[in-house]
């Protein structure tokens, strides 16, 4: 999708429903919230921290509240999008104009907003992954201390998205190969895809 610049552009490309995100961006705008624009949509803050998005989509337009799994929902409007994978994310969907209720809308949104402003947010646990190196890995590293060393150097993301690299290639020729292109780069201390950031 386009990279949109501004509210009022993102409402431009959803003209379908226009008259909704309007709705519901006045609904927003009517609590001491910030408007700003955060991975391409109407995205709205307190202090800084992100407290819901407006979001438009083929079939249907919605509020994405980002600790949404703290709120009540009394009405019974909320859904988790990702049942098992997310945690606090939790989407209150409408698929008409008619079908927004402000009354509710609004007490949600002073919900979120007061639980924001408490600090009664989602703790959420980072689970670290295990390092699985490959064969063919500690093989180099056993015939090459130099390697070795500056693999250890390299931050666990970085250890980690070269040895995904080579554990994802089927063929053992396609993982030698692999190898011997990202050898250099590990001996320089550069991540597999750092060529690629911050372009």
């Amino acid at each position: 999708m386009e990279k949109v610049h501004s509210v009022d552009e993102y409402i431009d490309n959803h003209s379908s429903y226009r008259e909704a995100l309007e709705l519901l961006r006045d609904i927003v705008l009517s609590t001491n919230l910030t408007e700003t624009i955060k991975w391409n949509a109407p995205t709205y803050t307190l202090n800084g921290k992100n407290v819901l998005s407006i979001a438009a989509f083929k079939n249907h337009f919605c509020i994405w509240f980002y600790n949404g799994a703290t709120l009540k929902d009394k009405y019974n409007l909320l859904v988790n999008v990702q049942e098992g994978k997310t945690k606090a994310l939790r989407q209150m969907r409408f698929d008409s104009l008619e079908a927004i209720n402000k009354v509710q809308v609004l007490a949600y949104i002073r919900e979120a907003f007061l639980n924001e402003e408490l600090g009664n947010i989602v703790k959420t646990k980072r689970v670290k992954k295990e390092l699985l190196i490959p064969n063919e890995f500690q093989l180099a590293f056993d015939s090459s201390s130099e390697l070795n060393s500056s693999f250890q150097a390299l931050t666990p993301y970085k250890q980690r998205e070269y040895c995904e690299h080579i554990s994802s290639a089927k063929r053992e020729a396609t993982k030698q190969s692999r190898l011997e292109k990202i050898k250099p780069l590990i001996l320089k201390g550069v991540g597999l895809h750092d060529k690629y950031k911050n372009c």
